[in-house]
């Protein structure tokens, strides 16, 4: 168990854990966009570190990357419940096949209202794939079509994953327990 300032870290998910699901989630992706041109969507901050190793594995060479920031925490261990749209897309996304990539779904607030945000820009298609869930603390329906890894409802950092832009680099996924 590693020290925080006032946190105890204890691994959840190991470094290769986390690859073996990474080269398992590459995989299902490479299948179902052979032959098409998707844009896969990093929703920054946390999704920078997974979507790097995952587009490092897809077997796609036909793929373009744009990335989105929405905010709903502000520093917090609890979403506000506001969820703001700080960077749009680069890219137009009209007629394309759009694949989010997502670290953690908590709530469903920021990424339900990302999705519905991309929706009103006619993508041909529109997929979401996250690392992590916490489906009991969901209090928006969202429909994940490439899913890593289910936890339990714990302050999660490491592997992208923050604490006021902190504990990113850690290459495992952490429980941050008082």
């Amino acid at each position: 168990m590693k020290q925080s300032s006032h946190y105890q870290l204890k691994i959840l998910i190991n470094k290769d854990q986390i690859a073996e699901t990474v080269a398992r989630i590459a995989s299902e992706i490479t299948r179902d966009y052979q032959k098409r041109q998707p844009l896969l969507i990093g929703v920054l901050k946390g999704s920078f570190i997974f979507m790097a190793d995952l587009v490092r594995q897809l077997k796609l060479i036909d793929i373009e990357t744009d990335f989105v920031q929405v905010a709903s925490y502000y520093a917090e261990k609890e979403s506000s419940g506001k969820v703001t749209l700080i960077q749009d897309l680069h890219k137009s996304i009209t007629g394309r096949d759009v694949l989010v990539i997502e670290d953690i779904v908590d709530t469903g607030l920021s990424i339900s209202f990302l999705l519905a945000h991309l929706k009103k820009k006619n993508p041909a298609s529109l997929k979401l794939c996250a690392l992590t869930e916490k489906p009991s603390r969901r209090q928006v329906a969202v429909s994940i079509d490439y899913l890593g890894f289910t936890l339990p409802d714990n302050f999660v950092v490491g592997y992208g994953l923050d604490l006021n832009e902190k504990y990113r680099c850690l290459p495992d996924i952490y429980s941050m327990e008082k």
